[in-house]
C-alpha cells in the first residue's frame, strides 16, 4: 500500500470513530507531515481523497474540516423477503457519474443557481428532453414540454386546474398508484373509478362512463400498472383513444416505466394521438432516483397557458441544481449507457419473479408481463390483513392494496409483489413461502 492510501486510512478511521466529528479541524499539513513522517505532498494527496469523497472540505488559508464522519456502504442481505418496497435499489444507480454531472452544474451555471426559475424549466434541459422523448415515440414540441417536480406535481396541477372540455370528474383505474389515490382523497377532488384486471378494462363500461359522467380526463397507465404490472394491447389502447375522441375526454398517460420497455414494438399511447387529447407524464424516480424530483409534462396546445399559471402558483420552477444536472447527465450520454445497465438488473430480476410465479402459482390470476412489479389474485374467502400478518412471521414483507383504491370503491384480494429491493435470489423463496401458505387451507386466514 502507499503511503498516502495508508494516511489516508488512518485519518478516515478517525474520523468514521469520532475522533475528527463533523464539524472538526483537521491538523495542518506541516502538523500531519511531522505526525506520519512524510512529505507534505503525500498528506495533500490523502486529503485530496478525503475531499473527493465529501468526507472533508477546504478552507483557503484556513484548514481541512469533517464535513461527516458517516462512509455509505452498500446495504447487507437482510433475513427478510422484502415485496413491499417499492422504491429502487438505490446502489444500482452509478451515482458517481451523476455526482460529477451535480458538480459540474453547479460550477458551470453559478449565475443562474441565484435567480429564480423559469416558467417552463431549464431552457437546455427541455431541449435535451425532447430528444429523449423521441426515443420513446414521444414527438413534440419543446413549448408544449414542462419541467415539473416529480410527476405527483403534475398529476395536482392537472387535477385542480380547469379543462377546456369543462369535465368536472376524473376516472381513475382501479386500483391505481397509491399517492395519486392518497391526494383525490385529500383534496376531495370528485373522482370515480373503473375496474382494471390482468385482461384490462371492460370498454363498454368506460364508454358509458365518457357518455354519462362528465368526465375531465382519464388517468391511465397503459403500460406496467401500478401495482397489478399488466399492459393494453395495441387493439385496447386505440379503442380507448377512440373513446375519448368520441366523448371529448382527454387521457393522462402516466408512462413512469417507458425505460423498462424491451419490446420495441409497444409504443406509449401518446404516439397514437392524432387530436391532441392525450397529457404524456414522464418520471426518472425508478430509472434514476425518487430525489431527484424532476418529471416531465407533454402537453397539448390548448391547456398550456392555465397549467402555466397554476404551475406558477404552486412552484415557481423545479431545483435548478437538479435540472443542471439532469441535463449534462442525458446531454453527455451518461443516462443512456446507465439507463441499460440499470434497466438490465431490474429485467433479471423481473424475469426470475415471472418464472417464479409460472411455477409455484401457475393456478392463480396474475400478470404476464416481465417487469419488477406484478401482482396475484387471491381467493375471496381470503382474509388479506391475516394472510399479510402471518407471512410477515414468515419474513415475507408485503404491502396492502387498500391504499391503491378510491374510498368506497371495491377492492379485489390482489397481493402486490415488487422486487425492486429483492436480491436476485431471494425472488422465488419469497414466492414459495407465499404458495405454501396459499396451500394451507386450515390456516386462520382462510
Amino acid at each position: 500500500m502507499l503511503k498516502y492510501e495508508t494516511i489516508y486510512q488512518s485519518l478516515l478511521q478517525k474520523i468514521q470513530s469520532g475522533d475528527f466529528p463533523a464539524g472538526a479541524k483537521l491538523p495542518s499539513i506541516r502538523g500531519l507531515s511531522q505526525q506520519y513522517i512524510c512529505s507534505k505532498s503525500t498528506i495533500i494527496s490523502a486529503l485530496k481523497r478525503l475531499e473527493e469523497q465529501h468526507i472533508i472540505y477546504s478552507i483557503p488559508k484556513s484548514g481541512y474540516y469533517v464535513v461527516e464522519h458517516q462512509v455509505f456502504e452498500e446495504p447487507t442481505s437482510t433475513e427478510g423477503v422484502d415485496f413491499a418496497t417499492s422504491s429502487p435499489t438505490w446502489h444500482a444507480f452509478p451515482y458517481k457519474d451523476f455526482q460529477q454531472c451535480i458538480n459540474k452544474a453547479i460550477d458551470t451555471y453559478q449565475e443562474e443557481l441565484f435567480r429564480y426559475g423559469t416558467p417552463k424549466g431549464l431552457s437546455l434541459l427541455i431541449i435535451e428532453a425532447k430528444k429523449l422523448l423521441e426515443s420513446y415515440q414521444v414527438f413534440t414540441k419543446p413549448e408544449q414540454i414542462f419541467i415539473t417536480s416529480g410527476v405527483q406535481q403534475a398529476l395536482a396541477i392537472l387535477s385542480m386546474m380547469p379543462f377546456p372540455n369543462n369535465g368536472s370528474t376524473i376516472l381513475v383505474e382501479q386500483p391505481s398508484y397509491h399517492l395519486y389515490m392518497d391526494m383525490l382523497k385529500t383534496y376531495g377532488i370528485r373522482a370515480i373509478g373503473i375496474p382494471r384486471t390482468a385482461q384490462g378494462i371492460d370498454l363498454k363500461q368506460l364508454e358509458k362512463i365518457f357518455n354519462e359522467e362528465e368526465i375531465k380526463f382519464f388517468y391511465t397507465m397503459p403500460r406496467f400498472h401500478n401495482p397489478l404490472g399488466t399492459s393494453y394491447s395495441k387493439k385496447d389502447k386505440e379503442a380507448i383513444l377512440q373513446l375519448a375522441y368520441k366523448y371529448n375526454v382527454y387521457i393522462i398517460e402516466d408512462d413512469y416505466l417507458a425505460d423498462f420497455e424491451y419490446n420495441t414494438k409497444n409504443d406509449p399511447l401518446f404516439a397514437e394521438d392524432i387530436k391532441e387529447q392525450v397529457i404524456y407524464l414522464k418520471s426518472f424516480s425508478k430509472i434514476m432516483f425518487p430525489g431527484l424530483r424532476i418529471g416531465l409534462a407533454v402537453l397539448p396546445p390548448p391547456i398550456l397557458s392555465t397549467f402555466q399559471k397554476f404551475r406558477m402558483t404552486i412552484d415557481i420552477d423545479s431545483s435548478m441544481i437538479s435540472q443542471a444536472a439532469l441535463y449534462l447527465y442525458i446531454k453527455s450520454g451518461m443516462f443512456e449507457h446507465n439507463k441499460l445497465k440499470v434497466s438490465s438488473i431490474y429485467h433479471k430480476r423481473a424475469q426470475i419473479l415471472h418464472q417464479s410465479l409460472q411455477n409455484h402459482l401457475a393456478n392463480y390470476e396474475s400478470s404476464s408481463e416481465i417487469v419488477m412489479h406484478g401482482h396475484i389474485l387471491l381467493p375471496r374467502q381470503v382474509n388479506m390483513k391475516l394472510f399479510i400478518r402471518y407471512l410477515y412471521d414468515q419474513h415475507v414483507y408485503l404491502d396492502s392494496v387498500e391504499s391503491n383504491y378510491l374510498a368506497n370503491f371495491h377492492k379485489e384480494r390482489v397481493l402486490k409483489l415488487n422486487v425492486s429491493n429483492v436480491e436476485n435470489h431471494r425472488v422465488e423463496e419469497g414466492v414459495k413461502k407465499i404458495a405454501s401458505a396459499l396451500k394451507k387451507r386450515d390456516n386462520y386466514f382462510f
